[in-house]
């Protein structure tokens, strides 16, 4: 699952998440009873992932977007600058999912009966 969560991270910087929900994580799906992984966790991770390599450089498509509606006076390392906390916040969620998956299948659990 880790190589997959890096593959989807990678592709996160050139594309949009719509290429990536639609063309690349059909191809991991039928690994996930392979290695059993429940699909509710590979889906939370993936949207976790995608948020964080939008914010990620190189690319950072949130960046760019964030700098055409933002002041003039707003430079893009400034942006770059306010949103690395937030990015360290999301890639510590995304590894306490992976350790602990229980904390994010919980509610499904409780709400589904699993």
């Amino acid at each position: 699952m880790i190589i997959a969560q890096l593959i989807i991270f990678l592709l996160g910087w050139p594309l949009e998440w719509t290429e990536i929900i639609v063309i690349f994580v059909p191809i991991f799906i039928p690994l996930l009873s392979h290695f059993q992984v429940d699909p509710i966790l590979f889906g939370t991770m993936v949207a976790v992932n995608l948020q964080a390599a939008f914010l990620s450089p190189p690319v950072a498509m949130s960046a760019f977007y964030l700098k055409g509606v933002s002041p003039k006076h707003v430079t893009l390392n400034q942006i770059f600058a306010g949103m690395m906390p937030y990015m360290l916040i999301v890639m510590l969620c995304l590894v306490f999912m992976y350790v602990w998956p229980g904390m994010t299948l919980w509610l499904p659990e409780f709400l589904y009966g699993g």
